[in-house]
């Protein structure tokens, strides 16, 4: 374009000297060939310009074809958003099903005055530490979400270390539970842990201490009462929340200790027997009636009472009662941060009717079984908490001898660090008044860390 202008310049500027300047040109040889330079810079042009207006068409052309083709792009995907687009799986599970999933990890590192065989006895719980030296006490998958708008379900699959150092797998929940069922009505069903006392329905990482409280131990097993089966939940219409639960589930599998449990084992002296279940008669059968209060403003209180009853495996016709009461209350600072600071405090009391034998058996005997636990948990300052348990358990007869049923009473301080809510670090030391032990006493001292990812179901209050 620039040549072009130049040219241009250059013709004008000839043209203007033939005009203004006549009497410079003598000889009709020299007009000829200026008339000539004219006639060449003149077909120059033309040319030239036929050229730019060419190149200016081509680019008319073309800027016509980009917007063409923009605006059908756009026609095309305005029609895409308006199609219904099939959700991918991960939108599902994100949005529709809120399906979440999470691991858990809980470990330890201590040591005990007494050996490992006395452990045993000692840490009857079956994720507390039992071992001098290292323990994977309980590595828990959690999954759970909505099914669809009438259904809940959750599942918890957990994996630990045996002593002789195997993996061991097991099924500890899997349940669904309803979301819409009038009058305040509400049914579980599947593999769950019985709702009996406050404890007994939480898993070890929410646990304020590093292991079972004893009673639980002996009265609920080692790996919490649970078993198979239905309840049904009524949340009643007071004025202070108030819940009834009724409950139906099998009696029989290492989980259902007290009632029919495994064939071989030894309660009291008495050696359980291969009974199966042959009616609705049984069935393990649990109630449980929870009241929960705000005190104030700052307090607020849960109490609770719970029954079980269903047979036993030390004869044909025997059975098994189990009542027991709750109480939890809790204080939180009307100006708390990150729930800090708090105290709370938790107890538990429960007695055992135990009828071993049938009634025209020799050692016929019913045993009697009682014991509590007691906790208090001070949140001082965020992520640091102090706790201090005192545990009691004792039965009828001569028990001096019977790791599971002699007199126990134990005292458990502990600090705990939160360094996330991910997260914790737990320093626990435990001294324990023990009739069966030579020594009468034992003295343990246990580092407990656990960490989260993932997801988890909502916890208990």
């Amino acid at each position: 374009m620039d040549y072009f202008n130049l040219c241009k310049k250059q013709l004008v500027a000839v043209a203007c000297g033939l005009l203004l300047a006549p009497g410079v040109l003598f000889a009709d040889d020299e007009t000829e060939a200026l008339r000539q330079q004219l006639l060449e810079l003149k077909q120059q042009m033309q040319q030239m310009q036929q050229h730019y207006e060419g190149q200016i068409g081509a680019m008319e052309q073309r800027l016509q074809g980009v917007e063409v083709a923009s605006q059908r792009q756009a026609e095309q995907a305005a029609q895409a958003a308006s199609q219904p687009v099939a959700p991918s799986l991960s939108s599902k599970i994100a949005g529709v099903s809120n399906f979440q999933i999470g691991l858990s990890g809980l470990f330890a590192a201590g040591g005990s005055s007494a050996d490992n065989g006395e452990l045993a006895g000692l840490q009857g719980g079956g994720h507390d530490p039992n071992k001098n030296g290292f323990t994977v006490q309980n590595v828990e998958l959690s999954m759970g979400g909505t099914v669809d708008p009438h259904l809940d379900a959750q599942a918890n699959l957990i994996f630990q270390i045996d002593e002789e150092g195997e993996t061991v797998v097991e099924l500890e929940e899997a349940f669904f539970t309803t979301r819409s069922l009038p009058w305040g009505l509400q049914v579980k069903g599947g593999q769950y842990f019985t709702e009996f006392g406050r404890q007994n329905v939480q898993h070890p990482h929410t646990w304020a201490f590093a292991d079972q409280p004893v009673v639980l131990s002996r009265f609920l097993g080692g790996d919490g009462l649970r078993s198979q089966g239905a309840r049904v939940a009524w949340l009643m219409p007071t004025e202070w929340y108030s819940e009834l639960y009724f409950g139906a589930q099998n009696a029989k599998g290492e989980t259902v200790t007290s009632f029919l449990g495994e064939e071989g084992e030894d309660i009291g002296g008495h050696t359980l027997m291969a009974r199966e279940s042959r009616n609705f008669s049984d069935l393990l059968y649990s109630a449980r009636w929870l009241n929960g209060f705000d005190l104030s403003e700052t307090v607020s209180m849960n109490l609770g009472a719970s029954a079980l009853w269903g047979p036993n495996a030390t004869g044909t016709d025997t059975n098994t009662q189990i009542y027991g009461a709750d109480l939890y209350v809790k204080w939180q600072s009307a100006t708390a941060q990150r729930g800090f600071p708090f105290a709370s405090w938790q107890t538990e009391i429960l007695e055992r009717r135990y009828e071993a034998g049938d009634v025209n058996d020799p050692t016929h005997e019913k045993l009697d079984d009682w014991g509590m636990f007691t906790q208090a948990v001070w949140g001082f300052k965020p992520g640091w908490t102090a706790g201090l348990r005192l545990d009691y358990a004792s039965a009828s007869g001569d028990t001096a001898t019977d790791p599971l049923r002699d007199t126990r009473k134990r005292l458990s301080p502990n600090l705990t660090w939160y360094p996330s809510e991910y997260s914790k670090v737990r320093l626990q030391y435990n001294h324990d008044w023990i009739q069966h032990l030579p020594d009468k006493s034992a003295d343990a001292l246990w580092l407990q860390v656990e960490f989260n990812l993932g997801s988890h179901a909502a916890h208990v209050f």
